[in-house]
């Protein structure tokens, strides 16, 4: 009876100490329903009610971390003692929308992205989820002024487009690494588990003050998640009707209490030749390819940064003629382009263990491809190291970077253009300084010096002002020069297929380029409590010694010099950024613009090179059923395309065509996402009003095709167009509409 009373007691008194937290959820004022709340390191928790209301009941004494999770918002986290009554959570708007991320591209040096003066686009993992794809150059088709160009019908390679520039114009940075370009910028934008990455940002315009050569037209940094914030496991796999299979894996794990280390892998498979167009060649490459990435994270006296990163990547891919496997390779029977990609990349960022701020950062990349073009082989290997000395040095209304970098550059392949390795070392010093003129006025200095053995020194000088009226106001004006030394076996993919002869005119100079940007960004809010952001930018850029593809002086060609005139890239860019009402989001954007060269006083249009292109998304989420909703879409306007000869029949220029997906998000509460929906709406192909697309794909080794004295080729009987074999004619991808189905899981 003693110890029944004890019992009695003992559980009566475990009641009476528990206790409740109650509250509620908002965001910018207003109520939020439908948020998890739930106590870290316990199995308790509760779901915010419609007036964002909540109850955790049966609480132990303790303290405890609540933690308030709501998809697209900043996660918040409070440390309080239980029986917490009336508190009060406010979700931060979402990321999305935020203006005032920290951005690290513009400057080197991670700052607000309100207080950058260089404008500077964030994308988040939660954009790119709108519109599932396997690789990030795909992922960037609804940035608008940004555009994946296909290169080739046949292996689809491709590159990205910013603001009308071609591919190599374009520097694209891993954890701002240098990594990729070069050959990398053909075959290695695939792979990057789009699951790691924390967020993109782009900036368009010159940045070869801060980056160096290929930083012309603009830049993308992909930027990887901490070991630390990221998802114990998480995983994102997919397929689609067309036999499209993606996986996406990684997790994260402490490795004694000083390192943290982040594992992720991409595996992507597809296997289906299909031919719908009906020309005997795959609508789209077959690949095979796998992508480990790995980052290390080490803690350090006085939180100084050391930070490891790993990448290996190999992939197999073909197209041809659907007849075509490997025992054809490289032959002249069946034509097919085959090409196998290893290539391994190392990353990393050491502060040094001195007072002032100084770190190492330091880059390498190994690329070996193994490729055919039908029976033309392209064997080749290119190596980069990149390592920079960077002192971060704010002083009063003053903030001073200085680097010092070096590159190294080697090349070889078997072609006749390159007959001894290529290998380079190009040192490079920099400076740049933020001065704060005011609190509403910042001017932003910098200057690099290259050199070059081959081309001698390249100085690249910017200007960067920013005007802050208000909170929700900011005007920037950004000039500067850019710089690029050009490869073309490494970077135009036209130059490696075969289907045309290359001629390369004189020794080509590096091209040089002014650019002049104007951006204004407003934020405002309604009476109503919507929220609009809109970013608008106009540009102008002039470049000398341009190097662009001549594909009209003779069509069996394609000729390469720099140009003896100059070439000229202008426009206007809006974006428009809302949220409707709790659950409705949308953002539209539109791109103007007009690229041409000018040679021998005769202007032209520049080839493949849109007038205006257009995005757009509409997100909304019903959050009693956890169903969301999102609409994407790109148009595009009428492009020059490379025909073969005034006896061509495809069109001398593109129609406007659009690519529009929808997508359905079941959310459990469990962090489990089911999602599906339908790529390509309109099922727009670009041989519709075409007669073909790749010329003369019933003989593709020209083994009928006849030439007079001259080389031209002679109109006969079986080729009354007098076409030559030519894949080069794209400009959009050959997939119709297809279903997809995908499932996501995330622990946190």
């Amino acid at each position: 009876m003693k110890y029944l009373k004890l019992l009695v007691v003992s559980l009566l008194s475990l009641h009476l100490g528990a206790q409740n937290i109650t509250g509620k959820v908002t965001s910018n004022k207003e109520a939020l329903p439908y948020v998890n709340i739930y106590l870290k390191g316990e199995n308790q928790g509760a779901v915010s009610k419609e007036n964002g209301a909540f109850k955790i009941t049966n609480i132990k004494p303790g303290t405890y971390t609540i933690i308030a999770s709501f998809t697209g918002y900043q996660t918040q986290k409070k440390t309080i003692t239980m029986g917490a009554k009336d508190l009060v959570i406010n979700l931060d708007l979402p990321e999305s929308e935020l203006l005032d991320e920290v951005i690290i591209t513009g400057t080197l040096k991670a700052v607000s992205r309100l207080e950058s003066p260089v404008p500077v686009e964030v994308y988040s993992p939660a954009f790119f989820k709108k519109n599932p794809t396997p690789n990030i150059f795909e992922a960037l088709q609804n940035v608008n002024g940004v555009r994946p160009q296909l290169n080739c019908n046949v292996c689809n390679t491709g590159d990205i487009h910013i603001n009308g520039l071609e591919g190599p114009y374009t520097l694209v940075l891993i954890d701002g690494m240098p990594i990729v370009s070069g050959l990398s910028t053909v075959y290695g934008l695939s792979g990057i588990p789009n699951s790691l990455i924390e967020q993109v940002e782009v900036v368009k315009g010159p940045a070869s003050s801060l980056y160096g050569s290929e930083a012309v037209g603009g830049l993308i940094n992909i930027i990887t998640k901490l070991p630390e914030n990221a998802p114990l496991f998480f995983a994102d796999n997919y397929v689609s009707g067309w036999g499209e299979a993606n996986f996406d894996l990684g997790f994260k794990s402490r490795i004694g209490k000083k390192v943290d280390v982040l594992v992720g892998a991409n595996y992507y498979k597809y296997s289906n030749a299909i031919d719908n167009n009906n020309d005997n060649f795959t609508d789209v490459t077959l690949q095979d390819r796998i992508s480990v990435f790995q980052k290390w994270n080490f803690k350090r006296k006085d939180n100084r940064l050391l930070s490891i990163a790993g990448r290996y990547f190999y992939e197999d891919r073909w197209g041809g003629e659907m007849q075509w496997n490997k025992t054809f390779r490289g032959g002249d029977d069946v034509y097919g382009e085959s090409i196998y990609t290893s290539r391994y990349e190392l990353i990393g960022n050491y502060q040094l263990p001195i007072t002032e701020k100084i770190n190492f950062q330091f880059s390498y990349s190994n690329h070996d491809q193994n490729s055919v073009y039908g029976n033309i082989p392209y064997l080749a290997q290119q190596r980069i190291g990149f390592g920079q000395l960077i002192w971060d040095k704010p002083l009063k209304n003053h903030d001073l970077l200085f680097g010092l970098a070096t590159r190294y550059n080697f090349y070889n392949d078997n072609t006749t253009a390159t007959v001894n390795p290529d290998e380079i070392t190009i040192p490079s010093v920099f400076i740049q300084d933020e001065i704060k003129l005011s609190e509403k006025n910042h001017l932003l200095l910098g200057a690099r010096y290259d050199y070059d053995d081959r081309h001698g020194s390249i100085f690249t000088p910017r200007i960067a002002y920013r005007f802050k009226p208000t909170e929700n106001d900011i005007i920037r004006l950004n000039a500067g020069t850019g710089f690029r030394v050009v490869n073309l076996f490494t970077e135009e993919h036209a130059a490696l297929t075969g289907s045309r002869d290359v001629i390369i005119e004189g020794e080509l100079s590096p091209e040089q380029s002014y650019n002049v940007n104007l951006n204004y960004l407003k934020k405002f809010y309604t009476k109503g409590g919507q929220i609009f952001t809109f970013d608008a930018s106009a540009w102008y850029t002039y470049f000398t010694n341009a190097i662009i593809p001549d594909y009209d002086t003779n069509p069996n060609q394609i000729i390469y010099g720099n140009l003896d005139g100059n070439s000229e890239t202008k426009g206007l860019s809006v974006n428009i950024d809302a949220i409707i009402d709790t659950g409705l989001k949308a953002s539209i954007g539109a791109t103007f613009q007009d690229v041409s060269q000018t040679e021998n006083n005769i202007k032209t249009r520049q080839i493949l090179t849109e007038r205006f292109t257009g995005v757009w998304s509409l997100s909304y989420k019903n959050f009693p059923t956890n169903l969301t909703i999102d609409y994407t879409g790109n148009i595009y306007g009428p492009m020059r395309l490379p025909t073969l000869g005034v006896r061509d029949p495809r069109s001398e220029y593109s129609p406007t065509w659009s690519i529009q997906n929808v997508q359905l998000t079941y959310t459990t509460k469990a962090n489990l996402e089911f999602y599906g929906g339908v790529k390509n709406l309109l099922n727009w192909t670009p041989n519709q009003g075409n007669p073909f697309i790749i010329a003369r794909s019933d003989d593709p080794f020209d083994k009928n095709v006849q030439f007079n004295t001259n080389g031209d080729v002679i109109a006969t009987t079986n080729n009354p167009y007098a076409l030559t074999f030519d894949p080069s004619y794209v400009y959009a991808p050959n997939q119709e509409r297809r279903l997809f189905f995908g499932l996501r899981y995330t622990l946190n």
